[in-house]
C-alpha cells in the first residue's frame, strides 16, 4: 500500500509512494469540517481553526468506509480492514501506544478491523473479521472489560470470538454477539447497563435475550433493536429521550412504542446530557425523541426546550436511507437520504461553527440539504463532521 503524504490538496486525492510517484483516484473521498479542536478534522492543521463547508483530505479511503467520532476523538474502519485515528490522545484513547495527539490519520496495526466505538470516557473498542473484541485507553470504570481498572494506549483482546457490533457511553459499554445475544460493562450509575440494578461492572454481562442485533448509546442512556423491528431503551431518560413518554430512569430494557418497523439506530452518537434519538424506520421516515437546548435538533422546525418530545416524532421526509445509520452529536444532527443527498440541522454557532458545512455559521431547525448527490456516510460528533462520497 503506497504511504500517504501529510500534506494535502484541496479538492484532489492521492496516494505518493516512496519514490514520490503520485497516482490520483476517486474512490471513497473524504472530507472534514467544523472545528479543528485537537487536530480533530484530520486536515494537519492548528488547535480551534473553523472550516464552515467540506474540505478533503488526502487518501482514497473507500466509499463503504465507516467512522466513529467523538468529541476530538476519531477512528475511520476503511474496506481494506485498516483502521485509521487522528486526534486528541491524552490517555492512549488512540491505540498507537503513545499519549502523542495527531492532526492527521495515523494507522493502528493491523489488517483485519471492522468496526468499533468510541467512549466518552478517553476510550474505544473495535471488533475484528474474526470476531475478537480489543479495547484501549482509559479505564477509570472498568470500560475495557479486562476485569480491573487499569488504562492501555494498545489495544487489549477481551474474552469471546463471535463479537458482532459494539456502541460506547459515558464509561461503559455494549455490544452483541453473532448469536444475538446482548452484553454490556463499565459504569452503571443509572441502570445504563441493563441489569436492573446499578452495579459496576469491569468485564461483559449479558443482558436478557437472544435476538439482539443493533445497540447505541446515548451517553447515559441506551438503545438496542432487536431482529423483530422493535427497539428497547433503558439508563438516563432527561427531556424524554429514552422515547417512554415520560422522563423515568429505567435500569432494564423497555421497548419504545409496539411499532416493529425500526430499522435503524444511530452508528454513533456524540452528546451532552440528554441528548435525542434520531432513527429510521423500513418505510423511509426518520424520527426523533428527546431533545437538548435551542438549535431544533428535532427537526421539527421549532427551537427550546419546550419543544422535546418524549416519544418518537417524524422529521419530515419519507425518503430517508434505511442503509445508513443518521448521528446526532447532541445539538447538530445528520442523515443521507436515497438519492445520494447529505441533509444536516442544529447548532452551528459558537463551539459549533461550521458544523453543518454550509459555509455559514446559522443554526437550522430543519434538515439542510449538504452540497453534492454523491454522499454515502456521514457523521457528526461534537467539534467536528465528516463525510464520504462515491469520488
Amino acid at each position: 500500500m503506497a504511504l500517504k503524504n501529510n500534506t494535502w490538496k484541496l479538492n484532489q486525492w492521492y496516494d505518493q509512494d516512496v519514490a514520490g510517484n503520485v497516482s490520483y483516484t476517486g474512490a471513497g473521498e473524504l472530507f472534514s469540517w467544523g472545528l479543528s479542536n485537537a487536530g480533530s478534522l484530520g486536515l494537519n492543521q492548528a488547535h480551534d481553526t473553523f472550516i464552515s463547508s467540506p474540505t478533503q483530505l488526502p487518501g482514497s479511503w473507500g466509499a463503504s468506509s465507516q467512522f466513529r467520532a467523538k468529541r476530538s476523538q476519531i477512528m475511520l474502519f476503511k474496506t481494506d480492514g485498516t483502521l485509521w485515528v487522528w486526534g486528541t490522545n491524552v490517555s492512549g484513547q488512540l491505540g498507537l501506544n503513545n499519549t502523542t495527539q495527531y492532526s492527521s490519520p495515523v494507522q493502528v496495526p493491523g489488517t483485519t478491523w471492522s468496526t468499533g466505538a468510541i467512549g466518552e470516557q478517553v476510550c474505544a473498542g473495535a471488533i475484528r473479521t474474526d470476531g475478537t473484541l480489543w479495547m484501549w485507553g482509559a479505564d477509570s470504570n472498568g470500560q475495557l472489560a479486562q476485569n480491573n481498572q487499569t488504562s492501555y494506549s494498545s489495544p487489549k483482546q477481551v474474552p469471546g470470538t463471535t463479537w458482532s457490533e459494539i456502541a460506547g457511553g459515558e464509561g461503559f459499554f455494549l455490544a452483541t454477539k453473532t448469536d444475538g445475544t446482548l452484553w454490556s460493562w463499565g459504569e452503571n450509575n443509572a441502570g445504563q447497563l441493563g441489569q436492573n440494578n446499578k452495579t459496576l461492572r469491569s468485564s461483559p454481562i449479558q443482558i436478557p435475550g437472544t435476538t439482539w442485533d443493533q445497540v447505541a448509546a446515548v451517553r447515559d442512556s441506551c438503545f438496542a433493536r432487536k431482529t423483530d423491528g422493535t427497539i428497547w431503551s433503558w439508563g438516563v431518560n432527561g427531556n424524554g429521550t429514552l422515547g417512554q413518554n415520560n422522563r423515568t430512569e429505567y435500569s432494564s430494557p423497555r421497548q419504545v412504542g409496539s411499532d416493529t418497523t425500526w430499522a435503524n439506530l444511530p452508528i454513533s452518537v456524540e452528546t451532552g446530557s440528554s441528548g435525542p434519538l434520531i432513527a429510521t424506520k423500513t418505510d423511509g421516515t426518520l424520527w426523533a425523541c428527546g431533545g437538548q437546548g435551542d438549535f431544533g435538533i428535532l427537526g421539527q422546525n421549532a427551537v427550546g426546550d419546550s419543544n422535546n418530545r418524549s416519544s418518537p416524532v417524524q422529521i419530515p421526509g419519507t425518503t430517508w436511507s434505511t442503509t445508513h445509520r443518521p448521528t446526532t452529536s447532541g445539538l447538530s444532527a445528520c442523515a443521507l437520504r436515497t438519492d445520494g443527498t447529505a441533509w444536516v440541522w442544529g447548532a452551528n454557532t459558537g463551539d459549533r461553527a461550521g458544523m453543518l458545512g454550509l459555509n455559514d455559521q446559522v443554526s437550522r431547525s430543519s434538515p439542510t440539504q449538504l452540497t453534492g448527490t454523491d454522499w454515502k456516510n456521514m457523521t457528526v460528533s461534537q467539534y467536528g463532521s465528516f463525510g464520504i462520497k462515491e469520488g
